[in-house]
């Protein structure tokens, strides 16, 4: 199982396990990570599990889809490295991920 790690907008750190061929917002769900609230379960529906990827992360998370593009759209504060973690499949290659949350989802 990757660890990866979720930052609050506090600062607080969640150093998560997350299962491979699972969603990165299933793991923050299934681990009470604050601030993922998964309206839609996943869906690509809402855009309540709105995080920034670190750096040289960005790359290895894949391509936003034309849907997830669509529903960032409607996400607090999106900056360029915006993704919803619903859409990001975790892998081994995510061993050590690390992304954090807006303010305006705690």
């Amino acid at each position: 199982m990757p660890k990866v790690t979720f930052i609050e907008h506090t600062g607080t750190r969640h150093e998560v396990d997350a299962t491979s061929g699972l969603s990165l917002m299933r793991a923050a769900v299934d681990n009470n990570v604050p601030g993922i609230d998964a309206d839609c379960g996943g869906e690509c529906a809402c855009a309540t599990c709105h995080v920034y990827v670190e750096g040289d992360w960005l790359a290895k998370t894949g391509e936003q889809s034309d849907m997830e593009k669509s529903m960032l759209g409607f996400a607090a504060v999106t900056q360029p490295n915006s993704r919803l973690s619903c859409q990001i499949k975790v892998s081994p290659a995510l061993e050590g991920l690390v992304v954090s949350l807006p303010e305006g989802q705690h």
